[in-house]
């Protein structure tokens, strides 16, 4: 009988060993990534509910991460002097800018002696008036509401009524108002406009805020009011600003979600959207909303059918299907995921040295430096600056995340940020292409804002049709603040002229635009002083 070889027993033991050592090595690498992970994400969910929202980085800000006070603290600094004033004291502060009241309707209230009162107390004599001081406050006058008739006086022939078979009827002519038959004047409705959509005011709050001045209206009436004079006549300086945005070459695009509670055929939490297209920096300021029940690539490829230029964008890959379009990326969205993973990263990494987070975010740094300097520059010679300036860097940063992209953990928050680069990379230099392109799709992002902001307040909208309402309102009220327009007086005076001109004749229009150098003094903002 043969007898069993202990040495290849052994052998095939110690290879078992050998494998499940390596199984349980690669499980464990495994559990310490997924660790890694979790951690991070841990940190950045502490970060984002706790942590500043800001991602401005100050210059040294990221060295003094762990000696602020050592690198801000200046011993050989003076402490601030004390003004002495009365009988008490108080530090000296800095100048706060003065409130400009120039142009304001001004009032006086003159405080004077009574006649037996002006008496000297030392010597009884007569008191002369020497000189005056004044003080001036702002006073605040609310909300004031009165009735308005519109009488038309009707006029007869008085020989027509004696000697003719018929009598003309000749009425003094009126305006054609926003609603007819409607209590509904430019004004009222302006101000539902102007406290919903530039204010955030629900119309229920309206509501309520109406009925304590005296009136009690609705806010279906209220919702009436506004759907229908939108509908009729705002609409149409819409469509016309529409058709100008697109003569443009450079234009901004964004989106967020809105709900829509009726939608049809769609659960009412299920989410909308509401897209921003805006003009650039060098076109007239356009700022327009657009309503659509998805986020499908089609919707903006519809809106903006007929546009031929270049196209601010995010990352979202739905802006790839518009023809005739050259995307620019963003680079506040590239250098937020470096930021992102700054934050993610833990103390005991940071005390190490600098991190590949921190490199990130100082190439990112460098190129807004460097738009920074070139703001003030004609479009010809910011491209020519780019490409001596800006190219170096972009080349540098590139190889450096390739170099990255072959050691980094994919799902991590930096291989996030990498990754977003180098898919991105053909978008994010297409700045260098012209002088009036810009570096990142801020110009949107503040656009969109006060419809975001403005959202938290009215939460949702009931139908298809109110939401594409207030994409035109948005659009409208939007447009005039960039024009440096009053929201309300300007919305008074469409409401005004609209009823009463041919829509469909585009000079017309022009008259209305926020820019038409017609608009009335009073819709404009006062300059600041």
């Amino acid at each position: 009988m043969k007898r069993p070889n202990f040495l290849e027993e052994l052998h095939s033991y110690c290879t078992a060993l050998e494998k499940q050592n390596a199984t349980l090595v690669q499980q464990n690498k495994e559990l310490l990534a997924r660790l890694q992970f979790l951690e991070e994400q841990f940190r950045l969910a502490q970060k984002r509910r706790f942590g500043p929202s800001s991602e401005r980085t100050v210059p040294g800000q990221l060295q003094m991460i762990f000696n602020e006070v050592e690198a801000e603290a200046k011993p050989e600094e003076p402490e601030p002097k004390l003004q002495t004033i009365g009988a008490y004291k108080r530090k000296k502060t800095r100048r706060k800018r003065s409130v400009t009241l120039e142009g304001l309707p001004t009032e006086q209230i003159h405080y004077t002696l009574p006649e037996e009162a002006q008496v000297c107390p030392q010597c009884t004599n007569q008191l002369h008036e020497m000189s005056t001081q004044t003080s001036a406050e702002l006073q605040v006058i609310p909300a004031q509401l009165k009735v308005i008739e519109h009488v038309q006086h009707i006029y007869a022939c008085r020989h027509c009524e004696h000697s003719e078979v018929r009598t003309p009827i000749v009425t003094a002519p009126m305006p054609q108002r926003p609603i007819s038959g409607s209590y509904a004047s430019p004004s009222a409705i302006a101000y539902v406009v102007e406290q919903k959509y530039v204010q955030g005011v629900p119309l229920h709050r309206q509501e309520q805020q109406l009925a304590r001045l005296g009136v009690n209206l609705s806010r279906q009436t209220l919702a009436n009011w506004v759907l229908l004079a939108t509908e009729r006549h705002l609409v149409e300086l819409y469509d016309h600003l529409r058709r100008r945005l697109l003569e443009q070459e450079v234009l901004h695009a964004d989106e967020t979600t809105v709900q829509v509670l009726q939608e049809p055929g769609r659960a009412a939490q299920t989410p909308s959207y509401m897209w921003l297209f805006r003009s650039g920096r060098d076109g007239p300021p356009i700022v327009l909303f657009d309503y659509r029940p998805t986020r499908a690539g089609k919707h903006p490829a519809e809106f903006l059918s007929g546009f031929s230029g270049y196209l601010h964008v995010d990352g979202y890959a739905g802006y790839g299907g518009i023809p005739n379009v050259t995307l620019v990326g963003c680079w506040a969205h590239a250098r937020r995921g470096f930021d992102e993973a700054l934050k993610a990263v833990s103390a005991s990494e940071r005390s190490n040295g600098t991190t590949a987070s921190e490199v990130g975010l100082t190439y990112c740094n460098r190129l807004f430096e460097i738009e920074r300097s070139l703001k003030d520059l004609e479009s010809d010679d910011r491209k020519s600056a780019r490409l001596s300036k800006s190219l170096p860097v972009l080349t540098e940063f590139r190889a450096w995340l390739e170099s990255q992209a072959e050691v980094m953990l994919p799902k991590s928050a930096f291989g996030k940020a990498v990754t977003y680069c180098l898919n991105q990379w053909e978008k994010l230099q297409a700045f260098l292409l012209d002088g009036r392109l810009e570096i990142d799709n801020n110009r949107a992002e503040r656009s969109i804002k006060p419809f975001v902001i403005g959202r938290k307040n009215w939460l949702f909208a009931n139908t298809p049709r109110g939401a594409r309402v207030s994409a035109i309102l948005y659009s409208i009220v939007e447009t005039a603040k960039e024009n440096g327009l009053k929201p309300f007086e300007y919305v008074t005076y469409l409401l005004r002229k609209l009823p009463n001109i041919d829509a469909t004749d585009p000079s017309a229009l022009d008259t209305l635009l926020p820019w038409s150098q017609t608009l009335p003094e009073e819709c404009r903002t006062p300059t600041r002083g």
